[in-house]
């Protein structure tokens, strides 16, 4: 039996249709979740997924997670059609619009986990409405545990009193530039580090896309971490949320919870790398088809490059 801290996501799995400049992919595996269990997985054998799906669902997808040794458990089924979201990335990829939303099975989704996975100490809060962040953090029944969460615009602008609930609760925060100058309505990402710290996460990591991520940490803890340079960069979607994941897939291999700011960062060296794959094919094909000597070469890599 795994003696690896059982982690447990909670998000959206999708169905994506993506547009890029050079190429485009239909009808593929997307959804914040989705991408966070996949590279969980490469560091932990207790990834734990909940989510909702619909009838349209390609079993494919389930049978992949499975594959992966991602426990399902939490993946609700409904008679209404999948969430689908349809966007398109303009040159360079920095700018993104989305073109189509379809909620469906989101519309009226109240989280539900499952009393067998209810334990688990190690909870990723991938995007979601807070509302479900909220329904997912009241069922977890660790008596100790870990949390890390995500968010996006629309929730900063659309459910901030319950998003303010949220980070009340959490004890690691992520989120990318845009994202932390929304909540704290500035400009300069230090200074909007410390006023996320202050909204009640211990630790705040604000991605800053290819010039990698920054730690804030206990005390006045600060580190950078860089971001995997690529030749092949296809499409960023999900590259965040597989970030997420591998952090928590780390933390889960260390089979405690008492992590150091020191800690965190090495977390954030596995996301870089977990998120560069990511990028370099659409959905979570190159993701879902790497190597553990992939990535530590990757890893090793990282580290000649960063390191004085």
């Amino acid at each position: 039996m795994s003696e690896n801290t059982p982690v447990i996501i909670g998000g959206t799995v999708a169905i994506d249709n993506v547009r890029t400049p050079d190429a485009s992919a239909d009808n593929v595996l997307g959804g914040s979740a989705a991408f966070a269990s996949v590279s969980c997985s490469y560091f932990t054998d207790t990834t734990r997924l909940v989510g909702v799906v619909g009838c349209d669902f390609p079993k494919e997808f389930l049978g992949m997670f499975e594959s992966k040794g991602i426990n399902i458990e939490g993946i609700e089924h409904s008679e209404k059609e999948s969430f689908a979201w349809t966007g398109e990335y303009k040159e360079g990829m920095a700018e993104r619009e989305t073109l189509d939303v379809a909620i469906n099975v989101l519309e009226d989704w109240q989280v539900k986990v499952p009393s067998s996975i209810s334990d688990s100490p190690i909870v990723v809060l991938a995007n979601m409405s807070p509302e479900n962040q909220l329904q997912m953090l009241s069922q977890i029944s660790a008596k100790k545990k870990f949390v890390i969460a995500d968010t996006m615009d629309l929730w900063i602008n659309i459910a901030r009193e319950q998003l303010d609930k949220v980070l009340k609760q959490v004890d690691c925060l992520v989120v990318n530039e845009g994202e932390a100058k929304l909540l704290t309505g500035e400009t300069n990402l230090i200074i909007a580090g410390e006023k996320m710290k202050a909204l009640g996460p211990k630790h705040v990591i604000i991605k800053v896309g290819e010039f990698g991520s920054y730690l804030f940490g206990n005390d006045d803890e600060f580190y950078r971490v860089s971001a995997y340079p690529l030749k092949n960069f296809v499409d960023p979607t999900g590259a965040g949320d597989s970030f997420l994941g591998a952090m928590a897939g780390y933390l889960s291999a260390l089979q405690k919870l008492d992590f150091t700011t020191l800690v965190l960062r090495d977390a954030m060296v596995r996301g870089s790398v977990a998120s560069s794959f990511s990028c370099e094919d659409f959905s979570t094909r190159k993701l879902g088809s790497v190597s553990h000597e992939d990535i530590q070469a990757r890893m090793d890599a990282l580290h000649r490059m960063s390191c004085w």
